[in-house]
């Protein structure tokens, strides 16, 4: 038994020390992770700002393909595909399409604004599933969701949104770019669901050749854009901001470990939670370390969201919480992951209560 297996088994013989363990590790991993993106996508280095969002993803992806290959290896299980090569790129364009998109939206509207329009994830999955896998869903559902989007829109109408290295004019398209992200992730969790059924593969499985495909059309984005060569060019003139990258992409894929083994352990439940409160710390953060003033109407739009997800989160404790499924695992958020809401590991960032698959 090596040093760490020895260590973890302690943590696991006792059940406070071992949820603690798991709660603090979320936490810790995604508030870095949000953190980091903040840094890079809105702060200059030596002067100079980072511009190249598919160099983020492109580092994000092959990090995840790293762990998820190495993780199929350890535990003896199958490394070839399961699934079409189409069915593992259907998803990874629209995945890349939405986290391309959250990267790019910071640098024209505020972290706050961008992490409480991820809450707003929800919506875009209740239509798309309505849409694609002809789902119903009941009136607290929507209650849910018309609070959210209440919430939302009252921070938006009584405050600065911008980013604050943006002109003037680019709040709108920062908010554009918001609702591209949420359409595309939300289609992402609902057409993995379509594509993926009847096919018997293992989550890591999955995640390795969806995030592989992601990492191409990265680098074909940054080649058709003519960034790739400026983009690597940026990290070599800058190696903090090469750092940088590389501990977020780092903390975006120990968070989608850390998530895995909590639903496992701990159920959906506890994980929406905690996926919650980590969001509202991730803004609590950012306006501390990044001076972003709320307003008393943004606050209140603060509460009104996340007063929504905690009612929607803690009405489902009469369901129970006992060890997690597997669906709720493979589909979480990126990073921010975790996001849920990150999706573990489709999204780092998951719209933290729908237990459906990490970024």
């Amino acid at each position: 038994m090596s040093l760490f297996d020895a260590f973890f088994a302690k943590i696991k013989a006792n059940d406070k020390l071992h949820l603690a363990w798991c709660v603090s590790g979320i936490i810790a991993c995604l508030v870095c992770y949000g953190v980091l993106q903040e840094r890079i996508m809105q702060e200059p280095f030596d002067g100079e700002r980072f511009k190249y969002s598919l160099l983020l993803v492109l580092c994000n992806r092959l990090v995840t393909v790293v762990v998820a290959a190495s993780l199929l290896i350890a535990n003896g299980q199958d490394i070839r595909p399961v699934a079409p090569p189409q069915a593992y790129a259907a998803v990874s364009v629209s995945n890349v399409v939405a986290t391309f998109c959250q990267y790019e939206a910071l640098k024209h509207v505020s972290f706050p604004l961008q992490t409480l329009g991820k809450c707003a994830k929800m919506i875009p999955v209740m239509v798309w599933g309505t849409i694609i896998m002809r789902k119903r869903y009941n009136v607290k559902d929507y209650g849910v969701a018309g609070a959210v989007t209440a919430g939302c829109t009252i921070f938006l109408m009584t405050g600065e949104i911008k980013s604050k290295h943006a002109g003037a004019d680019s709040s709108m398209f920062g908010i554009m770019l918001m609702l591209g992200y949420l359409g595309f992730d939300g289609f992402t969790s609902t057409f993995q669901d379509k594509l993926f059924k009847g096919y018997q593969m293992t989550i890591y499985n999955q995640i390795m050749y969806v995030q592989s495909f992601s990492a191409g059309f990265s680098i074909l984005g940054m080649l058709t854009a003519g960034q790739l060569g400026e983009a690597f060019s940026f990290v070599l003139r800058h190696p903090d901001a090469l750092s940088s990258i590389l501990t977020l992409s780092a903390a975006a894929t120990i968070g989608q470990l850390f998530i895995s083994h909590t639903i496992k352990t701990y159920g959906a439940l506890l994980f929406a939670t905690v996926m919650t409160t980590r969001q509202f710390i991730s803004i609590l953060l950012s306006c501390i370390l990044f001076a972003h003033p709320l307003t008393g109407g943004q606050w209140m739009g603060t509460a009104t969201v996340f007063g929504a997800l905690y009612y929607k989160t803690l009405s489902k404790k009469d369901g129970g919480h006992g060890g997690g499924d597997k669906t709720a695992i493979a589909k979480t958020v990126e990073g921010e992951v975790a996001e849920a809401a990150e999706r573990v590991p489709l999204t780092a960032t998951a719209a933290a209560a729908e237990p459906v698959l990490p970024k």
